[in-house]
């Protein structure tokens, strides 16, 4: 039996497997658009597409809803079902993953919210190729992130995992050679100084997207992962 199997078509009953399966789709249709949010704020920002960031902003309230749907049916399924083992890893998993999208979706909004300034000002300041960059990286670790979920793979979630060191430390070089910029063109800090906001909300993506793939990994291995290394975490979960 592979691992989707037996996490989701277990139970005598059926009722409660469509349950399972329906949360899950709900949290994955949830990510899909979150995903979207990002990459959308990102090319609303490098075009200077006013109308594309807009969009982004006004649909942050959806994210916020399906956030409170997903929450709502954990909640139905623990006090209907009183789950246990794999089952309440999942329904917990799905809880907290939805709270971290939320959070990506604000960040999105953010970066939106900048686009709509940096476009008003008219010229293109510098830094929009470490936008591009780091936000193709984070975009793909959500994307990642949210395909472990879909296919309980632990393995794809421990890559995701690694990626946030990467991004760290893209998001240091690049604040640093902003920092340097701005002081020898003291013309340029109001602007450039909101590039480094976006970068600072990409970061912060990184660092949901590397939550996302934490719970997978504890709900595949039933092993909280939280606030321990990665070294640890191939040490005493994956025995690498």
């Amino acid at each position: 039996m592979d691992t989707k199997t037996d996490l989701l078509s277990h139970h005598i009953s059926q009722q409660f497997n469509t349950e399972l399966e329906e949360l899950r789709n709900n949290l994955l249709s949830m990510g899909g658009q979150v995903e979207k949010q990002v990459s959308d704020a990102i090319d609303a920002l490098i075009n200077a597409d006013s109308e594309g960031a807009i969009s982004v902003c006004e649909k942050d309230t959806d994210i916020n809803a399906m956030e409170l749907t997903i929450d709502d049916e954990c909640s139905r399924i623990l006090a209907r079902r009183q789950p246990a083992a794999s089952d309440l890893r999942l329904v917990l998993a799905c809880t907290k993953a939805s709270t971290d999208l939320e959070r990506i979706g604000d960040e999105a909004a953010k970066i939106a919210r900048f686009a709509i300034s940096l476009s008003e000002q008219g010229e293109a300041p510098k830094g929009y190729i470490e936008v591009r960059h780091i936000g193709n990286h984070v975009r793909q670790m959500v994307q990642d992130a949210l395909n472990a979920f879909a296919r309980f793979d632990a393995d794809l979630a421990l890559a995701v995992a690694k990626e946030d060191k990467s991004v760290d430390r893209e998001y240091k070089s690049a604040t640093r050679e902003l920092v340097t910029y701005m002081m020898e063109d003291p013309r340029s800090i109001t602007r450039v100084l909101n590039i480094m906001w976006v970068l600072r909300s990409l970061e912060r993506i990184g660092d949901h997207a590397r939550n996302i793939a934490e719970y997978v990994i504890y709900l595949v291995k039933g092993k909280d992962v939280r606030h321990i290394g990665i070294k640890r975490i191939q040490a005493e979960v994956f025995d690498k």
